[in-house]
């Protein structure tokens, strides 16, 4: 059963909170699927993680390339798991059904908190994955780490 885990970004942008959860992933030895809502979003992501951090290259493609499944970390929009990942980490407003969260060990929901509407909705979705059972832990930016602030177990 999958753990969601919702990243309530605070103190930086998605481009520089999202290197960090990706080389936990890689570090892991999972695959990660970043989905979004919006190709010229992702496609400005992609390019992001290619200009990427000093400390750590992030193997990575965009969805609809002959290599999909052969990507450790892959962008994409749309519902399909092209590389076989075992993370999901939707950004942008990207949804799940707690149904479809089965199908990953763990389901990455970052949103961020300065943002009203993208606050509410994960609130929405922390109701419905927990009036669900799927557990779930809320994570927040504090002092440059990430704090736990709540954890609901499956039920």
């Amino acid at each position: 059963m999958a753990e969601v885990y919702f990243y309530h970004l605070t103190r930086s942008p998605l481009q520089q909170a999202l290197p960090e959860l990706l080389e936990r992933v890689l570090s892991r030895g999972w695959r990660a699927l970043v989905r979004g809502v919006d190709e010229g979003r992702m496609r400005w992501l992609d390019e992001s993680l290619w200009q990427g951090r000093d400390t750590a290259f992030l193997p990575h493609g965009l969805a609809g390339g002959a290599q999909d499944a052969a990507q450790p970390i892959l962008l994409a929009i749309g519902d399909e798991n092209h590389n076989l990942a075992e993370i999901l980490l939707l950004v942008d407003g990207a949804k799940i059904s707690p149904k479809q969260a089965g199908d990953y060990t763990r389901v990455c929901l970052m949103f961020d908190g300065n943002d009203s509407d993208a606050l509410n909705a994960a609130r929405g979705d922390w109701k419905r994955f927990t009036d669900a059972g799927v557990a779930a832990q809320y994570w927040a930016q504090e002092d440059g780490t990430w704090v736990k602030k709540a954890e609901k177990p499956a039920s």
